[in-house]
């Protein structure tokens, strides 16, 4: 009997054995997508501002054929700058259509936060990507290249109606004094760089605070930093109210640039002194080549960091500009009779070029700006 029950165990294992090593059916074969094809309703793009919330540009793809419905499908639009290689590609999610629509507004938008300026076309690339809703199997289309311009939007923070922009606070050598007269010195007031742009070079402290004043005498209308920023970099509004900017750890001469329009504002150090004084000097000048020129070729300060001269100027001469007295350095040239980079030496490095006059006699208004180290000379 107890051999039989064997005889019957065995047989059982066996059974459940042949069982499991029976060959099942193979799992079905998905094949791979194909990449999507991508095509734009325009190469050119170039809307105005009334048409902000209009459709600028349509983009249609191909089907990938994934193996899987269509609701399980995600595509991927990015645009970024000719060349770029969508490294900082904005971008665009899309699940089931094979189109999608972009506004004016939303290409604009894209466009000013890579910085490009206004009214000026740039070369976009643009392209779609598809996969899985999970990101598997992503396939790359090809590249389209549309131009884009962006069209002027109103600038974050209103620009200040007296057309000027002064520095207040202890964190400054002025203080916080704002009284209606005396007239503020030039060297509180910011150079104007565009129509959206202040600029300006101010020693700072390394303690206190500072606001920006666009009427001196009034206090209603000035400009305080966003809580948030720091000593380099933030926010700002206009508000009668604090806080204020804060000065950086380290007292000396700091470029401050304030852009109305995206109401930022940047702090950086400069690795030389402000000139305080400016002089012409060299051939095309009464007094020739001389590190102490006469009064009558010392500059206008115009603000923080412009200074500006009218002079007679004949062709075939050449000039430079001396900050001290008696002394042949700091030193400043160029070599554009019209304007361009101010080259300087201050001590430690070799003299920059003299810059030439123009071709034409006469009078010419020569205009030298620290804060984007340019000089420009018109007649």
């Amino acid at each position: 009997m107890k051999n039989l029950i064997k005889i019957i165990l065995l047989s059982a294992v066996v059974s459940v054995l042949y069982t499991a090593c029976d060959k099942v059916d193979d799992l079905p074969y998905y094949e791979n997508g194909k990449k999507p094809e991508l095509t734009s309703s325009a190469t050119t793009l170039a809307p105005p501002a009334a048409d902000s919330n209009k459709t600028a540009l349509t983009l249609s793809w191909t089907n990938p054929n994934y193996a899987t419905d269509s609701t399980n499908i995600k595509f991927v639009i990015e645009i970024d700058s000719t060349g770029k290689n969508f490294a900082n590609a904005a971008g665009k999610s899309v699940l089931k259509s094979l189109s999608t629509s972009f506004t004016a507004k939303e290409l604009n938008t894209i466009l000013l936060g890579k910085g490009y300026a206004f009214n000026v076309p740039v070369d976009m690339d643009v392209r779609v990507i598809s996969s899985y809703a999970n990101n598997n199997e992503r396939l790359i289309s090809n590249t389209v290249k549309i131009r884009m311009t962006p069209y002027k939007i109103p600038p974050k923070v209103a620009l200040p109606a007296s057309n000027r922009v002064f520095i207040v606070g202890d964190a400054t050598t002025f203080g916080w004094s704002n009284d209606p007269a005396p007239a503020f010195p030039a060297a509180r007031e910011f150079a104007k760089l565009d129509e959206t742009t202040w600029g300006g070079i101010m020693y700072l402290k390394g303690s206190g605070a500072w606001k920006l004043l666009q009427t001196q005498g009034n206090w209603d209308t000035q400009f305080h930093m966003v809580n948030g920023g720091t000593s380099a970099t933030g926010s700002f509004i206009q508000e009668n109210a604090d806080p204020g900017f804060p000065s950086p750890s380290v007292a000396g001469w700091y470029k401050i640039i304030l852009d109305f329009q995206t109401g930022k504002y940047t702090v950086t150090p400069v690795s030389n002194d402000l000139p305080q004084e400016l002089y012409m000097t060299g051939d095309a000048t009464a007094a020739g080549w001389t590190n102490t020129p006469p009064v009558a070729q010392q500059f206008n300060r115009l603000n923080s960091s412009e200074y500006g001269i009218t002079a007679t100027l004949a062709p075939g001469k050449y000039y430079k500009f001396l900050s001290t007295q008696n002394q042949w350095q700091p030193q400043f040239g160029g070599s554009s009779a019209t304007g361009g980079t101010l080259g300087a030496n201050y001590g430690s490095g070799s003299d920059p070029d003299a810059i030439p006059t123009p071709s034409a006699a006469g009078s010419y208004k020569i205009k030298v700006n620290f804060v984007t180290n340019t000089y420009t000379v018109t007649q």
